[in-house]
């Protein structure tokens, strides 16, 4: 009995030490794979994993082999909109994307954002549909394999057509994380950022999805909202190679929104600072198509008051205003960028090809939307002086800070599905105020057997070009296929001493490129709400504090501005004057004024799920998220801005100023009446005697209304009753109709758009403008 006990205890103390040394192979092991891992996070290149033939994540580094060497090109794309409703844009992406892409062969291809369209096709409801998505994938897997290109170089962001009524990011209504090609490759983060790596050269890209985090449904969701916690991590990938590299880096970042159509942070933060701060080159965005202009382009510096609102020109100074003169050690240069918006595929079918040539960005813009380009033409130096990317180039060129070999050479890369026989640079002079030939010469293939792309060169005596006008000498490259077809370049000023071309902006490119939105929400909100105000308050307060009797001798005493302003001043007192003396018209307004500052506008579905409702006033949405306790107010601010400014400066103000001049109709044809009624009554005084005259005379002055300013302004009311038959008021009539067509255009957009119901959820909203215009219509309406 006692042997197997022995040998029970014998196996246990064996099964022992093996579990004994087992555990001191695991500690050992895992002592050696902590080693590693701190080893791994001390070097350079076990840190920055690298992109190809690996999984990619949010520092990912690519090496670009091949000539032309020192030279990387990418392309952009924007605002696909893919479309159940319009087929035609996923089967014409599909058709020329691809083999566009393998004649171009780029490094990295960035997609900026609205990969789909999200509306209904009356263009009023929208939110997610599934079958986009589904399409996205589809043509994205066929670009992808017709393009030859690894998966890893395609860089997709959200734009706000994606995030239409998307309540919670990686949740059902989340296609973007289902279907996108980032999210297949699992980026998950929301800044993602790429390196390429050429002849000592580092080119940093850092994409940002700025999107809501809680995804309105559309029209009040067109802004982008980064977060505190979105810029420190944007931060964060722009300076990951600060301290860690001597070489050169050239720091891009693309996003979908231009910096106009960016909120600020909870901290008044704008991503406008931190790519100042960091130096970057330029930022790529799309968003606003090319409706707007083609001209979308800004140079970013140093804000000062007026740059926090709005500025003028793309780029309002000139270099020597900008950089300091001064090239001592300690001379600082001028914190700037440039910030580029990039037509849509959605109508234009536009491609950007983005190339850096020894630290000189340049791009061109390829037009797609009647045929495919067989031969695209980029040059790359000297550069387009309109939109330089440095304005500092100034200072360097006077300081003898850059890269002299750099400017050795013309040069251009041409992409070709044919081949190329002859590549010709032309330069032209426009001293004499017309283009004049000064230089034809053919340029020289820079040829490799691991050649990306066919870059041309031709040297150059580049100093005998600097020039004091930036404008003065312009470049154009042909390039001569061999079936005898030439395809140009766009013809383009440039400048070899940094002085940039002046670029000035059209009306509507100032709007959606110069103006800082959401700086200028609340402004432009209360100024509209302050006018309308002072239009309702102002005569009533006026003619309250000065006598019936005195009233035209008050109004000349404040307004002695001149003799015609005072007049229209006067006259302008009388309109609105008029409109303060019907109380229950005026009152009415006044109660639906100050109900649309402090109250909400209507009721409605705000996300794809049709169970979650909220409402919307002035200050933004509020909300209840599923998952959550509390509810969510103030989402989408200055996203209602689609909607609040233009009820207010298309609606109620008119409606206020129709109102104004309908009650001074009724007084000035009633003044009119009263006139015709007394000469009556002395034409008949030659037949009547003089007690009797006197009695008809009585009886009139006895039905005379007390009267405004009008009674005094006989020309005015000549005016306002031209003829017996009311044709002033006749117009203000139709002018009301053209009011309430437009309010029903606005009702019916919030109504499609947030499955509102018109009695219930926006009554108020959808009836106080009709109804107060009916009131005032039925009260002017006597005589």
């Amino acid at each position: 009995m006692g042997s197997p006990k022995l040998v029970s205890l014998q196996g246990r103390d064996v099964g022992v030490a093996c579990r004994c040394r087992t555990s001191r192979m695991q500690a050992f092991f895992l002592i050696v794979s902590l080693f590693l891992h701190l080893l791994a996070a001390q070097s350079d290149v076990l840190s920055e994993r690298q992109s190809v033939g690996g999984t990619p994540n949010s520092r990912s580094v690519v090496e670009v082999r091949g000539d032309p060497s020192g030279v990387v090109w990418v392309v952009q794309l924007s605002d696909l909109h893919f479309s159940v409703h319009h087929p035609e844009r996923a089967a014409d992406f599909s058709r020329i994307v691809g083999p566009a892409l393998a004649s171009i062969n780029p490094s990295l291809v960035l997609i900026t954002g609205d990969l789909t369209d999200g509306k209904s096709k009356d263009l009023l409801t929208m939110k997610q549909d599934e079958r986009e998505w589904v399409e996205y994938d589809k043509v994205m897997n066929e670009v992808i394999t017709n393009s030859g290109l690894p998966r890893e170089i395609f860089y997709d962001l959200r734009g706000n057509h994606d995030n239409f009524g998307v309540p919670i990011l990686g949740g059902k209504y989340d296609f973007f994380n289902k279907y996108s090609i980032s999210a297949g490759l699992n980026r998950s983060a929301k800044v993602q950022s790429v390196t390429l790596q050429s002849s000592g050269w580092k080119h940093l890209f850092v994409g940002i999805d700025s999107t809501m985090d809680v995804g309105i449904r559309g029209p009040t969701n067109v802004f982008g909202h980064p977060t505190d916690q979105l810029l420190a991590d944007i931060e964060a990938e722009l300076s990951q190679w600060d301290a860690k590299s001597t070489n050169s880096v050239n720091k891009i970042a693309f996003g979908h929104f231009p910096l106009s159509f960016l909120a600020a942070t909870e901290s008044k933060k704008t991503l406008k600072d931190i790519f100042l701060k960091h130096s970057l080159l330029v930022y790529l965005c799309g968003h606003l198509h090319t409706k707007f202009g083609k001209n979308l382009k800004r140079n970013h510096r140093q804000a000062d008051v007026l740059d926090k609102y709005f500025q003028f020109n793309g780029q309002r100074q000139t270099p020597e205003d900008l950089v300091d003169g001064n090239c001592s050690s300690k001379s600082v240069k001028a914190k700037e960028f440039w910030e580029w918006e990039m037509g849509d595929w959605r109508k234009n079918r536009m491609m950007r090809i983005l190339a850096i040539d020894q630290g000189h960005i340049s791009f061109v813009d390829i037009d797609y939307k009647f045929e495919a380009k067989k031969t695209i033409v980029l040059p790359t130096f000297p550069l387009d002086s309109r939109s330089m990317q440095k304005i500092s180039m100034f200072h360097d060129y006077n300081c003898q800070t850059i890269d002299i070999s750099s400017y050795e050479t013309i040069r251009a890369l041409v992409f070709s599905e044919v081949d190329i026989v002859m590549v010709v640079v032309k330069i032209y002079d426009s001293r004499s105020g017309e283009l004049n030939l000064i230089m034809a010469e053919k340029m020289k293939k820079v040829t490799n057997m691991k050649s990306r792309g066919s870059l041309y060169t031709i040297p150059w005596n580049w100093k005998a070009f600097a020039d004091p006008s930036p404008v003065r000498y312009w470049l154009q490259i042909e390039a001569i296929d061999s079936l005898g077809s030439s395809s140009f370049s766009q013809l383009k000023p440039f400048s070899i001493n940094g002085r940039a071309a002046k670029l000035s902006w059209k009306w509507k490119e100032f709007w959606v490129m110069g103006c800082s939105h959401d700086s200028l929400y609340y402004p432009l909100f209360w100024s509209i709400t302050g006018f309308l105000l002072a239009l309702l308050l102002f005569p009533r307060v006026l003619s309250t504090c000065a006598k019936e009797n005195h009233k035209s001798q008050v109004f000349e005493r404040t307004f002695s501005v001149g003799k015609i302003l005072r007049c229209l001043v006067n006259y302008a007192l009388c309109i609105l004057l008029e409109l303060s003396r019907i109380i229950s018209l005026w009152l009415a307004l006044l109660i639906y004024l100050v109900y649309l500052i402090y109250f909400p506008w209507f009721r409605g579905r705000a996300f794809s799920d049709d169970s979650i409702s909220g409402y919307m006033s002035r200050t933004g949405w509020t909300v209840k998220i599923p998952g959550t306790t509390t509810k969510q107010s103030y989402i989408g601010v200055p996203d209602v801005v689609a909607i609040v400014l233009p009820h207010l400066c298309f609606v109620l103000l008119p409606t206020v100023l129709v109102a104004s001049a309908l009650a001074a109709e009724k007084v000035a044809y009633h003044v009119h009446s009263l006139s015709l009624y007394g000469k009556k009554n002395e034409d008949d005084k030659s037949d009547q005697t003089s007690h009797h005259s006197n009695h008809h005379v009585g009886q009139g002055t006895s039905k005379m209304p007390q009267l405004g300013l009008l009674d005094k302004n006989t020309t005015f009311c000549s005016f306002f009753c031209y003829a017996r038959r009311r044709w002033i008021r006749k117009i203000l009539l139709a002018v009301c109709c053209i009011i309430l067509w437009w309010h029903h255009k606005y009702c019916n957009v919030i109504i499609k758009a947030y499955d509102s119901n018109p009695f219930l959820d926006a009554a108020i909203y959808c009836w106080s403008v009709p109804l107060l215009l009916a009131f005032a219509v039925y009260r002017t309406s006597g005589v």
